[in-house]
């Protein structure tokens, strides 16, 4: 949600007018997408980080407030924790060597935030959960000092009612409580976008559906939470649990959550507004004065704001996305379910492979989604991130399979193709591919690395082992030597 939002109390007049305002945009929108006002030419691809704040010794760093007046560049943005800053880079095209320009943007403008963020005392870490956070960073003290942010947790906590309850089982057990949203900014992630045209774009969300399982598998680096050992991407269920608005009662009835995989293979872009529309009360019922039928009708392009910033507090894995650039649209995928790092060159490989894949299942002939049932991609998803590469998955016309065998084996060559139909050089496609499947091949990841590191300092205390451990992970981080060769 990155919307500045002025109003901090919201009447039960505000929430009324909202969500007339919110149908009216979808009304439009669907009006939108019936006279094809979309920009669909060249699609553009984008690319988020979001990072991790320590000082010297490894524990959280709130400062990021200072940092980012230390870095003072726009690319660079606050999030939710005071530990986190994100930072967005120039959309790029893939045919015009658009993933070696995401790695030379990001690791020059790292490098330039790392040398001006330790002057006061904090180093960036891309991690998906910093390993050394304590229960005593989980409190509203955290929280950015952004207004919005405080806003969002009162909104989230008030409709749930009660403090939020973490609780997650793998190989140790956790079991906490909040008073915020504090455990969300724990989640920190990349976000690839690809823009495609509203003909095209059930697809491309399918496509990003069905092979999230897989993502999650060869992708994992969230292992600790407070100081135990859980999922190999311990973020899924995290953040699924840390911005749940339902009560235990509203579980039971079976009220949707609003962290969502979905329930079902889509047919247009409408699907997923209109069921966040159905489905979701508005956390923020903000309304803005545009008239967004008027505008249209004139010939102007509307920003439909209620509905984006709907959207915007609605957290599926794969999020639709609709906005206005020189005052034209267009509509993307945006691919939220990955954890940040562990390195520069990490990070472009992993977009690589799901630049490719979903370009060549979009457009593949037979469907892959008319094949696999939406709950065995979702069962993917959650299994992928409970047992990273050691994950076994379902793949229509195999069965069940190891992961890292099903990227090898079959999905590696449809990524290539993929890549292929971008344009991408070959030599970008196969370096970045490459480490895919060196990591397939080594059976790695950044939490497999983490966790042997510190069970090999077992004889120690847990976040004396875990600090030690981030910081040996952070100087491997700045080398940009991918995780695979990492001893």
């Amino acid at each position: 949600m990155g919307e500045e939002v002025d109003q901090q109390e919201f009447s039960r007049a505000d929430r009324t007018r909202h969500r007339a305002k919110v149908r009216r945009n979808l009304d439009v929108f669907a009006r939108m997408l019936r006279e094809a006002r979309f920009d669909t030419d060249d699609p553009m691809t984008g690319l988020e980080m979001e990072l991790n704040l320590i000082d010297d010794a490894g524990d959280p760093a709130l400062k990021n407030a200072e940092v980012l007046e230390a870095i003072a560049d726009p690319d660079f943005q606050t999030e939710l924790g005071q530990f986190n800053i994100e930072i967005n880079l120039a959309p790029a095209k893939l045919r015009e060597g658009g993933l070696s320009t995401f790695e030379q943007s990001l690791r020059h403008s790292l490098n330039d935030a790392e040398e001006k963020a330790a002057q006061v005392g904090a180093h960036q870490v891309a991690i998906g959960i910093l390993p050394t956070l304590a229960e005593g960073h989980m409190s509203r003290a955290s929280l950015s000092a952004n207004p919005r942010y405080n806003l969002l947790s009162e909104q989230i906590l008030n409709a749930r009612g009660e403090d939020i309850t973490i609780s997650i089982s793998g190989r140790e057990r956790l079991s906490t409580t909040a008073d915020s949203i504090v455990p969300e900014a724990a989640c920190t992630s990349t976000q690839f976008h690809v823009q495609t045209s509203p003909d095209q774009f059930a697809a491309y969300w399918n496509a990003a559906q069905a092979v999230a399982g897989v993502q999650l598998a060869v992708s994992a680096n969230s292992p600790f939470l407070l100081g135990k050992e859980l999922w190999r991407e311990t973020r899924i269920p995290l953040f699924e649990q840390a911005t749940d608005t339902r009560s235990e009662e509203l579980k039971a009835q079976g009220v949707r959550p609003r962290v969502w995989f979905g329930e079902r293979w889509i047919t247009s872009v409408f699907d997923l507004f209109e069921e966040n529309v159905r489905y979701f009360p508005a956390l923020l019922p903000v309304t803005d004065e545009e008239d967004p039928l008027e505008v249209l009708e004139s010939g102007g392009t509307p920003l439909l704001h209620e509905l984006r910033l709907h959207n915007g507090t609605i957290y599926r894995w794969n999020r639709p996305v609709y906005d206005v650039a020189d005052g034209v649209p267009h509509l993307r995928v945006e691919n939220r379910l990955l954890a940040a790092g562990p390195t520069v060159a990490d990070t472009i490989a992993n977009a690589a492979l799901w630049f490719g894949l979903i370009r060549f299942l979009a457009e593949n002939e037979r469907p892959l989604w008319s094949q696999m049932s939406f709950s065995a991609a979702e069962e993917n998803f959650h299994v992928a991130a409970q047992m990273g590469v050691d994950a076994q998955v379902y793949w229509p016309g195999i069965g069940q399979a190891r992961a890292t065998e099903l990227v090898l084996r079959r999905l590696l060559p449809m990524a290539k193709a993929g890549l292929d139909a971008w344009g991408v050089p070959t030599e970008e496609s196969e370096h970045y591919l490459g480490i895919i499947e060196q990591r397939c091949l080594l059976e790695a990841s950044g939490a497999g690395w983490f966790v042997e590191r510190v069970r090999a300092r077992g004889g120690e205390d847990r976040f004396d082992a875990l600090r030690a451990t981030l910081l040996d992970y952070k100087d491997r981080m700045h080398s940009n030597e991918p995780v695979h060769l990492w001893d």
